[in-house]
């Protein structure tokens, strides 16, 4: 579907801390593969080649709430969902599930916030510009209910 994606990865050792549990900070690379892979699924690339319009996807928000750790060689499935698609900007929320345990456990929720930009050939700031139609078509808020049920 265009507003949601399911995406399956081990749990490495190098994700793991001292501690062997994923360290916190991976939750946010997790997402952002996860990322990678939905505007893969919707026959794109979140970096465009130059035959397309270059835009660039910086984070303006991320938050992630840990409820159970990950630890090497758990198998996770990140659910990413559209929450909200704005004209220059895409929320997300992601579910960690942890699959190696019958059923699935719930392990941790994120969401990330990310603007559309495009970079000012004169002075080379980036600006906030409208998601180009070629992107924003593709792309669908997910539906109320699969929303409210993965509410934080």
């Amino acid at each position: 579907m265009p507003y949601e994606l399911k995406f399956v990865r081990q749990v490495e050792f190098a994700d793991t801390d001292m501690a062997g549990i994923m360290h916190f900070a991976n939750f946010f690379r997790f997402m952002e593969a996860a990322e990678s892979s939905f505007f893969r699924s919707l026959g794109f690339s979140i970096w465009p080649d130059a035959s397309s319009e270059r835009v660039g996807w910086p984070r303006v928000h991320a938050d992630c709430d840990y409820r159970h750790p990950l630890k090497f060689e758990d198998i996770v499935e990140v659910h990413l969902l559209v929450r909200e698609k704005r004209p220059k900007a895409i929320a997300y929320r992601f579910i960690f599930r942890k699959l190696n345990e019958q059923p699935a456990r719930e392990v941790a929720r994120g969401n990330i916030v990310v603007a559309c930009v495009s970079r000012d050939q004169a002075t080379g700031k980036m600006m906030a510009v409208p998601i180009p139609d070629s992107i924003a078509d593709r792309i669908e808020v997910a539906p109320k209910e699969l929303l409210d049920d993965a509410s934080v």
